[in-house]
């Protein structure tokens, strides 16, 4: 007993707390006879045993329910009809939660301060956040959208200088392909803060054209020209109404502004087909789709 007293004065501090504890343990050891030593070491090796035992058929039982309550939440998002984006990440964000309260649960039994156990966690995860601050501002941004829903997957959008239909939204970017068919990667951190143009949010659009008639034309048969053709195609709604006026006299031309509503998915199949039927329409009316030019008087 002298023995060990005097190893653990040399090895560690006399005022150490971790001392007395130690001093407590070894005094009670060599107060105990072999018999109570033996029966004391086969007592909490059953209890660990017991321990270890009871923390797997938890941890197996709890992988069980976790499978099943995910498969629960899979098929309630499936039937609520819950974005796929949207769907993906809650079902994600379950099972790690669900396998988080597991593991600590766990630790306890085993007889580990879960505190402490936390501390740690949550030291690491300071760490990690301070060194992937861009990345973690990128994962925000891509929570906001895929919970507040600016655009979704298959609308057409302009953000960050780019414009083009929305592929896939993801947890740090999204990506868009343009009308080339290039793919184009924007994080999510700009996409959550700056401006976004959706212009598949609304289900009818407005469609705006300029066309200009030669000075000397009559406008009165232009309007009319215009007016015919907007209202022989099927895809121009009937209320709103369409709108046709003079808009401005420019430096080469009489300036016809011509506004009509349509459906959002036949804005430009639309804005195409009637510049063509305009274009090889006023020369058979006889009006003059005018161009710069500049009149030069020459004095002798």
């Amino acid at each position: 007993m002298a023995f060990l007293n005097l190893i653990i004065n040399e090895i560690i501090p006399a005022d150490s707390t971790s001392v007395n504890k130690l001093t407590d343990l070894v005094t009670s050891i060599s107060n105990m006879s072999t018999q109570e030593l033996i029966s004391s070491i086969i007592k909490m090796a059953l209890d660990l045993s017991a321990r270890v035992f009871g923390a797997i058929l938890i941890y197996f039982v709890a992988q069980w329910a976790i499978k099943r309550i995910v498969k629960l939440m899979t098929t309630v998002f499936e039937r609520r009809h819950i974005d796929i984006s949207l769907r993906g990440f809650l079902v994600s964000l379950i099972k790690i939660s669900l396998n988080i309260i597991v593991i600590v649960s766990i630790v306890g039994i085993l007889g580990i301060n879960t505190s402490s156990f936390i501390a740690l966690f949550a030291s690491a995860g300071l760490a990690i956040g301070m060194a992937l601050s861009g990345t973690l501002q990128n994962f925000a941004g891509g929570l906001m959208i895929l919970f507040i829903k600016p655009y979704k997957v298959g609308d057409f959008i302009e953000a960050q200088g780019y414009s083009g239909t929305v592929k896939e939204i993801s947890l740090f970017n999204t990506l868009i392909n343009t009308i080339d068919n290039k793919t184009i990667i924007i994080p999510n951190g700009g996409l959550s803060t700056g401006i976004i143009n959706n212009y598949s949010k609304e289900p009818i659009r407005r469609v705006d054209w300029t066309f200009g008639i030669a000075y000397g034309d009559n406008y009165d048969i232009a309007k009319e020209t215009i007016t015919e053709l907007l209202r022989k195609d099927e895809r121009i709604l009937k209320n709103p109404d369409i709108f046709v006026a003079l808009h401005s006299l420019g430096d080469s031309s009489v300036n016809i502004v011509v506004r009509a509503w349509i459906n959002s998915e036949n804005y430009w199949d639309l804005y195409f087909d009637i510049n063509e039927k305009i274009y090889k329409t006023f020369p058979m009316v006889g009006l003059n789709i005018p161009f710069p030019q500049m009149d030069v008087h020459i004095s002798k």
